[in-house]
């Protein structure tokens, strides 16, 4: 209980408001919500309230707690230990409050007589009857002997060891685990990277990883770690202007129209940096055909890259030319039939150290996930796309949410859907000569057209996010590029 300056704890009973104590009713049912749900727009339904009142609501919990409470993961909301803990008390004393206002209930609960005058508290309190835990063994060790034990790990052990000792950090079980911190998340993923890890090892970390969903924090060590091994914080200087990451799926059948996109911001006088790679099926070259028609560098390292970047404007990196090993860990998908975290880190790599990045998330969950990365590793402007997956191309046709990080700040953008334009699909072009025919002028789409100027306007409201350049001016400026283009490669 909290006491006056004097120590008296009378003032306090005096001065105690009901509201604060409806106040504190209330945050307690958003507790529950938010452990049930494991996340802020499902506890916000539960509770049928606006998801911004159960995210302050959610502020109030950990200023109470003084502790985060919950960790934000690719599977939602993970509470932390203290959380955990209170878990059990918070659905006991919700269950409890339900049972009272529940007329059925109500009518069953015992009634008392009349006072007696014999009614105080007791003097002493009768202690719980002591037992051993039901799930320790003998000889069992307790959380606390496995916690020594990893702690004397330490980060000179060899590479092997210190993997087991994430694993075990992240898979103890109920009790037993906890996140890693940013740090450790760095050192585990380095150990793979480099070639360090034991096959059986790779996986049970993936596998966990994924299960358990990754927090920012792990996911920003996983960054740093993949960047240092690709070189990248070599070159400290910015190399780009735009960080363009396109991973793309090898079932998507549709032209990537995002490519003439990132040549009109190009040719706008801005550099951009393509990444990625797509997939290992029939249609893996796509990418590196695509620009090679369009007259884009591929370039064979992060070195060429800025270089070709500084040439030319615009260059496309391959995954495997920044990382094989990377790269292999993502085609370990066959085995796994899932993504795993190195799925999210090859978005934030950044490999010339742009100072704005443009990302597609398709899963709503990850899309604040990768904000907050963005802002642990010190991005100043970022926006997020959510109507493809793996790469930032616009659909302009529906309501869309871009949710951005404007200097550090999340500043996010509503954009109304525009009418859709009736399509007339091609005929006696392959999607390749179609996807060229509509940057030479040779075929006109509208949709294509609407497509590939509405995502170049995204992308240069990231890039000029200080000018608070807005949608409308954006799109102008883009249509004037897309008349303007150079149909020429090159």
């Amino acid at each position: 209980m909290r006491t006056t300056e004097t120590g008296s704890t009378e003032a306090l009973k005096e001065d105690r408001n009901p509201r604060d104590d409806l106040g504190r009713l209330r945050l307690l049912m958003a507790f529950d919500a938010l452990l049930r749900e494991g996340s802020v727009g499902g506890a916000a339904r539960t509770l049928g309230l606006q998801s911004s009142a159960v995210s302050r609501l959610l502020a109030q919990l950990r200023d109470l707690y003084d502790d985060p409470l919950f960790t934000r993961t690719v599977k939602g909301l993970v509470p932390t230990q203290l959380a955990e803990t209170l878990r059990p008390r918070i659905r006991a004393l919700i269950e409890e409050s339900e049972s009272l206002v529940s007329r059925e209930t109500a009518a069953r609960a015992p009634r008392s007589g009349l006072p007696t005058g014999w009614e105080r508290p007791p003097l002493m309190e009768i202690p719980p009857l002591a037992v051993r835990p039901a799930n320790l063994l003998d000889g069992q060790p307790t959380p606390g002997d496995v916690a020594r034990r990893l702690a004397r790990i330490g980060s000179n052990a060899d590479p092997q060891l210190r993997l087991a000792k994430y694993i075990a950090t992240i898979g103890g079980g109920p009790g037993r685990s906890r996140p890693l911190t940013r740090t450790e998340a760095d050192d585990a993923l380095s150990v793979i990277l480099e070639g360090q890890g034991d096959p059986i090892q790779i996986g049970a970390f993936l596998s966990l990883t994924h299960y358990r969903g990754a927090t920012a924090a792990e996911l920003a060590g996983f960054v740093t770690a993949a960047r240092r091994h690709c070189t990248v914080l070599d070159e400290p200087e910015i190399g780009a202007d735009l960080d363009w990451p396109c991973y793309m799926s090898p079932k998507l059948r549709s032209p990537p129209w995002f490519l003439h996109a990132a040549r009109l911001v190009a040719q706008a006088g801005h550099k951009v940096l393509l990444h990625g790679h797509s997939g290992r099926e029939e249609q893996a070259e796509k990418l590196p055909m695509a620009c090679e028609m369009a007259g884009i560098p591929i370039s064979t390292s992060v070195t060429a890259a800025r270089r070709d970047v500084a040439a030319c404007g615009i260059a496309y990196l391959p995954l495997l030319s920044l990382s094989a090993q990377i790269h292999r860990l993502i085609g370990l998908h066959g085995l796994f039939e899932m993504r795993g975290p190195v799925n999210i880190v090859v978005h934030m790599l950044n490999p010339l150290n742009a100072p704005t990045s443009l990302l597609g998330v398709a899963n709503p969950m990850q899309r604040d996930l990768h904000r907050h990365i963005g802002g642990l590793l010190g991005l100043a402007n970022l926006s997020i796309l959510g109507n493809n997956r793996d790469f930032a191309q616009f659909t302009p046709f529906k309501a869309t949410t871009v949710l951005r990080l404007v200097d550090g700040e999340p500043d996010d953008l509503h954009l109304p859907g525009l009418p859709a334009p009736a399509t007339h699909p091609p005929t006696g072009l392959t999607s390749r000569e179609y996807w060229q025919a509509v940057w030479t002028g040779a075929a006109r789409d509208e949709t294509a057209e609407t497509i590939i100027v509405t995502t170049a306007a995204i992308a240069l409201m990231t890039i000029r996010a200080r000018e608070r350049l807005d949608f409308a001016k954006a799109c102008e400026i883009a249509r004037d590029l897309w008349s303007a283009r150079q149909i020429s490669p090159g």
